[in-house]
């Protein structure tokens, strides 16, 4: 199995909405950063990519899709392993996006010398984009705003849908070949969502409470 679709949108532009559709749409099952949590050698996996030492083939096998982080900090490097992949480009607006982020991702501060393996690969992979700076309004809108404009830079538009999910079915059917489904676009991981999910994750991996997803 190869990746058909990668997702290039930073965390809380509405992946995990995404990811459901996909695998609705036929192409799942879609890698998002919930995967990490269900395997504990994933973590030091994403680790050797930020060490440079990729191994596309062992982190994505059985998946036909991935969108979110972990993989959105790598897009260009997997489109580059993925030639034939179709790449999504999901976004919001910067400031709703910041808000979100605050209330979810970013609520908990990050120990920079932590020995988890899941806090090393999250400061690695994510904190790393921000200089660690999680709570920098100004620094996480223009990381943001440079990364969705680098995207479309990178990635050629032929091969490339930029997307909210607001948008619904048919941009995102058009894009990629596939019929419309029945029913509403999936809309879920709201940050009400996200907290109880959290909550729960976290007490199933007996974590403490200040790890983000």
């Amino acid at each position: 199995m190869t990746l058909k679709v990668i997702g290039a949108g930073y965390g809380r532009t509405g992946t995990m909405s995404l990811k459901l559709a996909l695998e609705q749409l036929g192409f799942g099952p879609c890698y998002h950063m919930v995967e990490v949590f269900k395997n504990p050698q994933a973590p030091l996996w994403w680790i050797e990519v930020a060490d440079g030492h990729p191994d596309w083939e062992k982190i994505f096998a059985g998946y036909s899709s991935t969108v979110d982080w972990p993989n959105a900090t790598y897009y260009k490097e997997l489109a580059e392993a993925y030639p034939e992949a179709k790449v999504i480009l999901t976004e919001r607006d910067p400031e709703a996006w910041f808000r979100s982020t605050q209330a979810t991702i970013f609520a908990r501060d990050m120990p920079d010398d932590s020995t988890d393996p899941w806090m090393q690969m999250v400061l690695k992979v994510v904190g790393d984009l921000f200089d660690r700076r999680m709570h920098d309004k100004d620094k996480l809108i223009s990381v943001f705003k440079a990364h969705n404009a680098r995207v479309r830079e990178v990635i050629p538009p032929e091969r490339l849908l930029v997307y909210e999910v607001a948008d619904g079915w048919a941009p995102l059917c058009e894009f990629l070949g596939a019929p419309v489904p029945d029913g509403p676009m999936p809309k879920v991981n709201s940050t009400e969502e996200f907290q109880g999910r959290l909550a729960k994750e976290i007490a199933d991996r007996g974590q403490p409470a200040g790890e983000p997803a």
